[in-house]
């Protein structure tokens, strides 16, 4: 039996699997980028505050036993007049501490744009896979249908199907569906580029060798489709859905500014900027700044961190 210290955890083999990992291509180049590293850090900051927002938010923005109207329009880290309480990044029209619904608007447009962009990968890669290993009318008819979409802005084909979906919603549910709703109008706004991107690999990986010995040894279309050939289009795919989910928070955040995404009962970042736009022609801009600022910054940490794991992941850039 082999002996181990106190200070020698783990297996040899995890050992080397990790070390094979720290030292791969992939990590270095990540190391070597201050602009990846940067990103990769605000981004992994920005989900922790939002996933532990209950345990770090120093109020709970969205109970009404907890809210004082005193407290309306203090401003960032500034005495209040009439209750001496005092705020991070101040307080909105109702008293609710700024801070804390940016934490807990982020849980909303993170959850949203993250399902979104899962909800279209999942459906681009079903179709692109049947499209370019089928062919044939298949392919035709899913890749007019994607060109036909194309033509149009994807935030008018959410709006559209965000429509049509709360119009068939029961009233009584509308409020508890509005998220679920947004996740699949954004979704089905997004799934394009997925499909394109995987119908095209497809169309490559399908005459190669192991794709024809696969079906030499009577493995069915679906076992191959999943089995061999998704494993080698994923690359491209994850580089699309890093950037898409930039894209799905913007769009979350544009839809709920124009009063078509997260109920009020849910404010998302884009509510928050909605109402903070209503207040600052009136001196009270930090309801506006920060949910904007907080935006911001996470999609384009986001959108920065795609382009690099899209250049990381190019074989002619390495």
């Amino acid at each position: 039996m082999t002996e181990t210290t106190p200070g020698n955890t783990g297996s040899p083999a995890e050992k080397s699997r990790l070390r094979i990992a720290l030292e791969s291509d992939f990590a270095w180049q990540f190391r070597k980028s201050p602009v990846a590293v940067v990103s990769a850090v605000i981004v992994l900051v920005m989900v922790l505050a939002a996933v532990f927002a209950p345990l770090i938010a120093p109020y709970n923005p969205f109970d009404p036993a907890s809210l004082n109207l005193m407290n309306g329009f203090s401003r960032p880290m500034t005495l209040n007049a009439f209750t001496g309480d005092t705020f991070w990044l101040g307080t909105d029209d109702q008293g609710r501490d700024v801070f804390s619904t940016i934490l807990y608007g982020m849980r909303i447009s993170l959850f949203v744009g993250a399902a979104a962009v899962l909800f279209a990968m999942v459906l681009g890669i079903t179709l692109g896979l049947i499209a370019g290993y089928v062919g044939g009318w298949t392919e035709t008819i899913i890749m007019r249908v994607a060109d036909v979409q194309l033509t149009f802005p994807a935030i008018l084909v959410a709006m559209l199907i965000f429509g049509i979906a709360k119009g068939i919603t029961p009233v009584e549910y509308r409020d508890q569906m509005a998220i679920w709703v947004l996740i699949i109008a954004i979704g089905l706004s997004d799934w394009v580029q997925f499909a394109r991107v995987v119908r095209g690999a497809t169309l490559v990986e399908k005459n190669k060798e192991y794709v024809q010995a696969a079906r030499l040894i009577g493995r069915g279309s679906g076992a191959i489709m999943l089995r061999h050939i998704l494993p080698n289009v994923l690359s491209p795919v994850l580089v699309i859905a890093t950037i898409s989910l930039a894209l799905a928070i913007i769009a979350e955040a544009t839809l709920s500014f124009l009063g078509v995404g997260a109920p009020p009962t849910q404010p998302s970042l884009g509510t928050l900027i909605r109402i903070g736009q209503g207040f600052l022609f009136s001196g009270e801009w930090w309801i506006l700044l920060f949910p904007a600022v907080t935006l911001l910054t996470l999609a384009l940490s986001v959108n920065l961190l795609g382009d690099w794991l899209r250049d990381a992941l190019n074989p002619r850039l390495r």
